[in-house]
């Protein structure tokens, strides 16, 4: 299900229910980027939408160009939205995350949640490449997020649909996009994009009278540093009511062979003094993840 042959760029759209990973991987590598409509119900957008708008409203707009004076940002979403942690373990995007990383990584983390809310007014965004999280450090060699997008509201280019520069992914650093080389993520509420850490892309800009909210949901490689720092965003006593696989993508397992151990503060001879980290969890640790390194 991917188009070889296009007059202008653009962002392929799959089907929910026809969209394989194989599928959508394919338009990513190719594209940097893929829309796969109807994933998300209209049950749990609202769900999302009554659990986290209080914070949304009461979120402070950015303080400058790149996060935008009329955009603002709401994190912490696993702790706040039982809704957002359905779609951060939803098994299609998880199966891509999974294989479109694993030549890079034993596991994948969650890297980053935030809904963000672009309001009338806001000029487009610089345009980026996500991975610069992490600055010029990374050999372009490594791929180390797969990223998401989920329009809670519907995307158009006039409320500030995400700009993609399809291909870019392979881009040399320096080189710039062209106006006609930038497509708008248009797609209807329910929808996500789907795309790489190395694509160009930012948001759009909002010429309508409405709000455009996008729930950033974001997967990197497990022996990264994370952009939101999901210990603070969700601290154990908070994590441990959450569903194990939420648990393990926040980070509350051992991300490779020996990334992630902690010491318990407690006094002498009464603890264990390397602990894995399900332990501050009250359960067992996870052993299950197949290490590829040679030791």
């Amino acid at each position: 299900m991917i188009n070889e042959e296009r007059a202008m760029p653009s962002i392929q759209r799959l089907p929910a229910s026809g969209a394989t990973t194989k599928d959508i991987i394919a338009n990513i590598k190719r594209d940097g980027a893929v829309i796969v409509t109807g994933l998300m119900s209209e049950e749990i957008a609202w769900q999302i939408y009554s659990e986290t708008i209080n914070y949304v409203r009461h979120a402070p707009v950015g303080n400058d160009t790149f996060t935008g004076s009329h955009t603002t940002r709401t994190g912490a979403l696993v702790a706040r939205s039982s809704g957002c942690c359905e779609l951060v373990t939803n098994s299609q995007i998880l199966d891509v995350a999974n294989e479109f990383l694993k030549p890079y990584c034993d596991r994948v983390q969650l890297h980053l949640t935030q809904i963000i809310r672009i309001k009338p007014g806001q000029p487009e965004q610089v345009l980026h490449r996500d991975r610069q999280a992490w600055g010029k450090f990374l050999p372009d060699t490594i791929e180390p997020q797969l990223n998401t997008i989920w329009a809670l509201t519907e995307f158009t280019q006039a409320n500030g649909a995400t700009q993609v520069v399809p291909g870019s992914q392979d881009w040399e650093l320096t080189r710039r996009a062209r106006k006609d080389e930038i497509v708008y993520a248009e797609m209807p509420r329910g929808s996500v994009l789907i795309y790489s850490g190395s694509v160009i892309h930012g948001g759009g800009r909002n010429s309508s009278a409405d709000e455009r909210l996008g729930i950033n949901l974001t997967y990197s490689l497990a022996w990264l540093r994370q952009e939101e720092n999901q210990f603070l965003s969700c601290p154990p006593d908070v994590a441990a009511s959450l569903d194990s696989k939420v648990q393990e993508l926040l980070g509350y397992t051992m991300g490779s062979v020996a990334c992630g151990y902690y010491s318990q503060l407690l006094p002498a001879g009464q603890a264990k003094e390397v602990c894995a980290p399900e332990y501050a969890l009250g359960r067992a640790p996870n052993f299950s993840i197949k290490i590829n390194a040679d030791i």
